[in-house]
């Protein structure tokens, strides 16, 4: 046995007992002959001694060598701090263990970084990942995987104890023409053709309805060749993953508002606010969340709401909102508490950001000093400046910003601008959590790619809301669909939706997209030919497991949660990935590596600038 104990666990109800510890070398200390060691594992720190003056000239030799992460094995005696010695901070700080043998089990190179973040703060990230096995060794990292394992033991737990059912599905999968971009896996057996690595199990878990597996989970990888984000880890995540038979979306809201709950309270610090009686999040439709909040993600633990105030100034003489308005556009002010105070140069900083945004300028108004300050007053008239004041609950020391364009546009500058000031002064408390669903998505929109083009918004195997008669009968873009996500602190941490099991639904929705009945067999043949086979109504959605351990616990890296993540350029700088094959490997796959040209490079780093 190597070790009787570990290094977090020995206390003052173990004094003279014979114990041997293994771990690594955390500190060494040096006392004019008297060596203290603090013993480190993933349990904690034991603190073990040796008094070279009257112990084993052995024993002294080999600690005398003995450095910073080597790792040792000792034998000794549990023996009792001096009363000024003992540690409060430390679960072993009683004791201290009396060296009787040791014995080095490896030893260390120089670290190219120091391990001890409060004395030293944290290495450059890219040093880090490239020596990922020795940043795991400090305890914030190891803090953060033993989190995400609680958390996803919990988890497991709660779903079945509702009787789901964890399921795996395949890895190797079919390419999907909708959603990101695929991760491609060139088949060996069949020259020419291609797995996918999933981007969710969505038509599997479907599929498995289809199967009368009504109630299914998994804490599911999903892959996808998305540029990094900073709440999205590059390439791969996981998300917690559930579908059910028979519900409607306040069924799933059912199922997953207690999880959210518990994990909330159980692995975070966090007070839970904005609830409805009983502990139910609020609902609050797609639409009035971008009329409201400029968002669809909203942070709700700050108040900052956007005002319409169209009617307001339509009947003005400002040519520049009553043609906004006329061409159905709108006009839309934001109230900043405190904003007064804000210098010009953080004013125009803000006007910058917004003109970057799509904006043809902001317009604001101050008011200080027991005055209002605004350009637009010459053009309004002082009747309406108060009207707005008013409009937005302004007083004394609070600014107003005001934007007016197509109404997605503003609402989006103006959700930018809130989260910026929600930030600078400080409303977005860490101390609170605050959910709430998004629902009533539209079902379409138009084309980012093809001008004049209906789209889908979302997910394309939602069901609309109404049906049948609602896509045979409503123009495309007022179409709702059962979509909801749920938001946290203004994050999206989970995203779903009521499906749509019906084939003929199925192909109707697709043909106002533009896809032809032969197009949605070709595509999404396993589907269509299932739900042809009795298909029961079905829903579910999938938070994302890290993306919501992140938000809980409010760490600022989302690669921190993962044992060994990818850079922000989506390299594993420890393996090395992404590495070339060898021609053999090129061989067995029938594939040719068609090298690019400077130019061509060139071209293409000019194309993204």
């Amino acid at each position: 046995m190597l070790r009787t104990h570990n290094c977090g666990e020995l206390n003052a109800n173990n004094l003279t007992h014979s114990v041997v510890l293994t771990g690594w070398v955390n500190s060494y200390r040096d006392l004019g002959g008297l060596i203290f060691i603090d013993l480190r594992d993933r349990y904690g720190l034991t603190q073990v001694r040796f008094d070279c003056n009257n112990g084993s000239q052995t024993i002294a030799d080999v600690l005398r060598d003995v450095k910073n992460e080597w790792v040792l094995q000792i034998v000794g005696e549990v023996v009792a701090r001096p009363k000024e010695m003992i540690n409060k901070e430390m679960a072993t700080g009683e004791i201290e263990i009396e060296i009787t043998k040791i014995n080095v089990l490896n030893k260390s190179l120089l670290l190219p970084f120091e391990l001890n973040d409060e004395k030293n703060g944290e290495a450059n990230e890219a040093l880090r990942l490239q020596y990922r096995f020795l940043d795991l060794r400090r305890p914030k990292l190891q803090k953060m995987l033993k989190t995400k394992d609680e958390i996803i033991t919990y988890v497991r737990d709660y779903f079945h104890k509702l009787d789901f059912w964890e399921i795996q599905t395949p890895i190797l999968a079919n390419s999907s023409p909708e959603g990101a971009r695929d991760f491609i896996i060139p088949s060996r057996l069949y020259p020419g053709k291609f797995y996918a690595l999933p981007q969710a199990p969505q038509q599997f878990k479907q599929l498995l309805m289809v199967g009368g597996i009504d109630k299914y989970f998994q804490i599911a990888p999903c892959f996808r060749d998305e540029d990094p984000r900073m709440d999205r880890h590059y390439g791969e995540f996981y998300q917690i993953d559930m579908e059910m038979s028979f519900v409607e979306q306040d069924d799933i809201f059912q199922v997953m508002e207690p999880l959210m709950l518990e994990l909330t309270k159980k692995f975070s610090e966090k007070k839970i606010i904005n609830l409805l009686p009983h502990e139910i999040f609020p609902q609050i439709s797609w639409h009035d969340a971008l009329n409201r909040f400029g968002s669809d993600k909203p942070d709700l633990r700050f108040e900052m709401e956007i005002k319409d105030i169209s009617e307001i100034v339509q009947n003005s003489d400002f040519s520049v909102f009553k043609g906004q308005i006329e061409g159905g556009g709108c006009v839309k002010a934001l109230g900043v508490k405190g904003g007064a105070v804000f210098t010009r140069k953080e004013i125009d900083f803000v006007i910058e950001e917004a003109k970057k945004r799509g904006a043809n300028g902001l317009s604001y108004i101050v008011l200080k000093e027991d005055k209002i300050q605004s350009s637009l007053t010459k053009f309004l008239g002082d009747d309406i400046i108060s009207k707005i004041v008013a409009e937005c609950s302004a007083g004394q020391g609070d600014i107003i910003f005001i934007v007016s364009d197509k109404w997605k546009l503003t609402c989006d500058i103006l959700g930018y601008l809130r989260n910026y000031f929600g930030e600078k002064l400080g409303l977005k408390n860490n101390g609170l959590a605050a959910f709430a669903w998004i629902v009533d998505f539209p079902m379409y929109e138009y084309s980012e790619i093809e001008e004049g083009r209906i789209d889908f918004a979302h997910n394309p195997f939602s069901m609309p809301q109404g049906g049948m008669e609602t896509l045979k009968s409503k123009e495309p873009l007022s179409i709702l669909a059962y979509q909801f996500d749920l938001v946290l602190n203004g994050f999206e941490v989970s995203s779903g939706a009521i499906r749509n099991h019906n084939p003929e639904i199925m192909y109707e929705a697709f043909k106002l997209a533009g896809y032809s009945k032969e197009e949605v067999n070709k595509n999404f043949s396993a589907m269509i030919n299932a739900f042809s086979f009795g298909a029961p109504p079905h829903g579910g959605n999938a938070p994302g497991l890290d993306r919501l351990i992140m938000v809980l616990n409010d760490w600022n890296s989302i690669r921190d949660i993962y044992a060994f993540p990818k850079d922000s350029q989506g390299k594993d700088l420890m393996s090395g990935s992404p590495c070339e094959i060898s021609d053999s490997q090129l061989n067995d796959l029938s594939i040719n590596i068609k090298k690019k040209s400077r130019e061509e490079l060139l071209k293409e780093m000019s194309d993204k600038i």
